[in-house]
């Protein structure tokens, strides 16, 4: 069977501490976001998506945002300098 492996590619990532504040620079005016006493939720290609604490918000290579699990983040990239 055929094997594959990913492409090197850079994102653009916040991660989320439980506050707007955390976030909102990277969001605001980029993606579709609804805020209410800490429910963050996002509106990706996939449809609306809760953002929970401690997870990263990514910016994806065609503009797209969607929210990953920090232990997913730290397996999948590295930060770049």
């Amino acid at each position: 069977m055929p094997k594959y492996q990913k492409k090197p590619v850079e994102i653009e990532a916040v991660q989320y501490d439980g506050t707007l504040k955390s976030v909102l620079a990277f969001i605001d005016h980029k993606c579709t976001w609804m805020y209410s006493k800490d429910d963050l939720k996002i509106k990706t290609l996939e449809g609306d998506m809760k953002v929970n604490k401690n997870d990263f918000i990514i910016k994806g290579v065609h503009g797209e945002f969607y929210p990953c699990k920090p232990d997913i983040f730290e397996e999948t990239y590295d930060k770049v300098d």
